[in-house]
């Protein structure tokens, strides 16, 4: 059976049709015919932007479903179903959802659901219950004690597709400036004194000497075995991507600085920067702007982070406050993220391609997701 979008603004891989139709095999799934004007019959789209569906590499917003409410666990296969629906919403088709293997706060969600959210994304996966397409990005805490017995059990399952090696020990990478993360960890601690705030810092210090490089190594072994891609995290400088280079890493995820992601550039890396840093305009953490390397041609990737309707809003400001194409604008958001993780079936509007298909209009300067196709099928 065969669907036809029309009246539709399509953007393409390198071009954008005014008023075409898309022909879509509701059977296969797939995207069968792409017309460059519009077609007598078929779903009006009112002149809509249609783009692919877009691809989340590294989400964490699955962590606030799980704790709705500071010291509030909820049940994992429903908190699971309602940030896969806030994704959807979003227009993200594809979710790499991004779980901690680790962390460094002794009193933490991501330790306490790592296994259960796993468990209960793939239970909606394998019973239909969810409208995205969910794969995994395991985030590997390298100074956690315990990190190789957490990642043993998850790193064989075929929808593993991204592991990051991250190393969130104060006085360096995200949290070279103390004062940034005592501010930032402090809301958390709210009974931080000077004193017990530097104990702190010196205890994970020590859990950084005593574990962080060879787990590094271990988890580095295990993704290339497998054929996983990997990512580094929170590049500071130079060096920080002359190692990732040597791990074998192809994505660098959220450079701290602008010397981090030229280095990147210059070395071939995939650069992530967070949807979140560009519609608020800068770092919550005091690093790079995302839109700053965007003028500079040093971003490849916008990533979701901890809001996924960003994800649209972040690739829209590429478009119009950056001066991107809207075609490489919206390949930020779909297909660069899929095929550097592998995935050569989406993120494009092209024949052959899955038809996963966000139909949006703006008001004003804000996007706004109208329809949300996954293989075909009207999810939004």
């Amino acid at each position: 059976m065969k669907q036809i979008l029309n009246h539709a603004r399509i953007v393409l891989a390198d071009r954008v049709i005014d008023n075409g139709a898309l022909q879509i095999d509701i059977e296969t799934g797939l995207i069968v015919a792409i017309h460059e004007h519009a077609l007598p019959d078929g779903e009006d789209l009112a002149g809509a932007l249609l783009l692919p569906g877009l691809v989340e590499i590294h989400t964490d917003n699955l962590e606030k479903h799980l704790m709705p409410r500071n010291g509030v666990l909820w049940p994992a296969l429903p908190a699971v179903i309602t940030h896969d629906a806030q994704c959807v919403a979003a227009g993200i088709t594809t979710v790499l959802d991004a779980l901690s293997v680790g962390d460094l706060e002794g009193d933490s969600v991501r330790l306490d659901t790592l296994h259960s959210a796993f468990a209960a994304i793939n239970q909606g996966m394998d019973e239909g219950a969810l409208r995205a397409e969910h794969f995994f990005h395991l985030r590997c805490e390298l100074a956690y004690p315990k990190l190789m017995d957490e990642l043993l059990p998850l790193i064989g399952h075929p929808a593993v597709k991204l592991v990051s090696v991250m190393d969130h020990t104060p006085g360096q990478r995200q949290y070279r400036d103390l004062e940034q993360y005592k501010k930032y960890y402090g809301k958390k601690k709210v009974g931080w004194s000077e004193d017990t705030f530097l104990a702190a810092v010196e205890e994970r210090k020590t859990k950084q000497a005593q574990y962080a490089g060879r787990h590094k190594q271990a988890a580095v072994e295990m993704a290339r075995a497998r054929g996983i891609a990997l990512a580094s995290h929170d590049d500071t400088d130079e060096a920080h991507i002359e190692e990732a280079l040597r791990d074998g890493v192809a994505i660098s995820e959220f450079p701290t600085t602008l010397e981090a992601a030229a280095a990147a550039k210059r070395h071939g890396l995939a650069t992530v920067m967070g949807a979140p840093n560009a519609v608020r305009g800068g770092s919550h953490s005091g690093n790079v702007a995302a839109l700053e390397l965007a003028h500079q041609g040093l971003l490849d990737i916008l990533s979701s982070d901890y809001v996924p309707a960003s994800l649209l809003h972040g690739a829209w400001l590429l478009h119009t406050q950056a001066g991107w194409s809207l075609p490489r604008a919206v390949a930020a958001v779909s297909r660069n993220p899929a095929r550097s993780v592998g995935l050569a079936d989406r993120g494009d509007i092209a024949v052959g391609q899955r038809a996963d298909l966000v139909a949006m209009t703006t008001l004003g300067d804000v996007p706004l997701v109208r329809h949300v196709w996954n293989q075909g099928r009207r999810v939004f």
